[in-house]
């Protein structure tokens, strides 16, 4: 049995003795009622009773904090010597409508890096976005379940701060990323891919990539879009991919088109060739470079079978016991207002008489 805490081990002990030891104090404290202490049998066991559950309770939150798992059966692996660098525009843009069916192309980014990371496998990944300005989102990892949930949750940047921004923005924090990658390890070999749509909103020219061509050894820019266009919806940084209206321009639909002269040369400066992505058709993956094909000394890493949900399971059937007695409680409640009201008016109850 091993166990991998959501939180610091400590604060979860923390919160849950501070919480079960409460439960436990009125667990085994007497009940009174009007100050008088109960002697009822059946009311002492219903007392203890549901504070037995409610300890049970927390203890299965602990468990599900701590997700407990089992060691499982071995798979093989494949380990790398290969960072990779992914720079996803996150601009207005890369929700336009004109991926597959009428879907965000952010849904095509999202599957491309899946295919890249099959493709690699075992390969440290960073992620850099660009929009107004460029964040390194993700320092180089091997954990690629953190890479494809920070592609799940990402979102656009906001309509209404947006002034419009370069193709060229991530150029220098590329080039500083790939700086300190070589100066680290000198030893791996580095790719980078790029996933946009190459639409230049400001009147300047774009920021040149050439300066990161020297650190790398492969890669693609991958272009989304089409020459027709596809509307773009409002975002408002929250939860969902965009609102329900969609961006106007001069009473319309505002389009965002792609434009491949500026991804080809987006592609010609890092010295990467340049792939249009469409829905139906799957990515062309550069070979790995030479230091990626060495599988000898690739080994078997264990599997973890996850326990945490066979807690989730018991806290959900408790709090289904708690529901179940409120909405019992509630209606007794409610059947019982009319006769102290009856009781005080001295009118009749309900198919009673006066």
């Amino acid at each position: 049995m091993i166990f991998q805490p959501v939180l610091p081990l400590v604060l979860v002990v923390v919160l849950c003795a501070a919480v079960a030891g409460v439960a436990i104090w009125v667990l085994v404290r007497p009940p009174r009622v009007g100050g008088e202490p109960v002697t009822d049998p059946k009311a002492l066991a219903a007392h203890r009773s549901l504070w037995a559950m409610r300890v049970v309770m927390v203890l299965a939150c602990f468990a599900m904090l701590l997700r407990p798992g089992i060691p499982g059966g071995s798979t093989q692996t494949l380990a790398t010597d290969t960072d990779i660098v992914l720079v996803v525009d996150t601009t207005a843009s890369i929700v336009a409508e004109d991926w597959g069916d009428g879907t965000p192309r952010l849904d095509g980014v999202r599957a491309d890096v899946r295919e890249l990371v099959a493709e690699y496998p075992g390969a440290r990944f960073a992620l850099i976005t660009a929009d107004a300005a460029a964040e390194l989102r993700m320092p180089l990892t091997t954990d690629a379940t953190a890479l494809i949930g920070s592609l799940d949750v990402l979102r656009p940047e906001v309509t209404s701060q947006s002034r419009g921004s370069s193709i060229g923005v991530p150029a220098a924090l590329l080039s500083d990323t790939l700086a300190a990658a070589a100066a680290s390890s000198p030893d791996r070999s580095r790719m980078v891919f790029t996933f946009g749509d190459g639409e230049q909103t400001t009147g300047s020219t774009p920021e040149s990539f050439a300066d990161s061509a020297r650190y790398i050894d492969g890669g693609a820019v991958f272009g989304y879009g089409t020459a027709e266009g596809g509307p773009m919806r409002v975002t408002t940084g929250g939860l969902g991919e965009g609102g329900s209206e969609y961006i106007q321009y001069q009473g319309a639909d505002a389009l965002s088109v792609i434009d491949e002269q500026n991804l080809q040369t987006m592609a010609d400066q890092l010295g990467v060739p340049y792939q249009h992505r469409t829905a139906d058709t799957e990515p062309e993956l550069p070979a790995a470079p030479s230091t990626t094909t060495n599988y000898a000394e690739s080994g078997e890493v264990g599997n973890v079978t996850e326990l945490y949900w066979v807690a989730a399971l018991v806290v959900l059937a408790l709090l289904g016991v708690e529901l179940l007695r409120a909405t019992t409680l509630i209606a007794r409640l409610r059947g019982m207002a009319p006769s102290r009201r009856a009781a005080r008016t001295g009118a009749p109850t309900e198919g009673g008489s006066a």
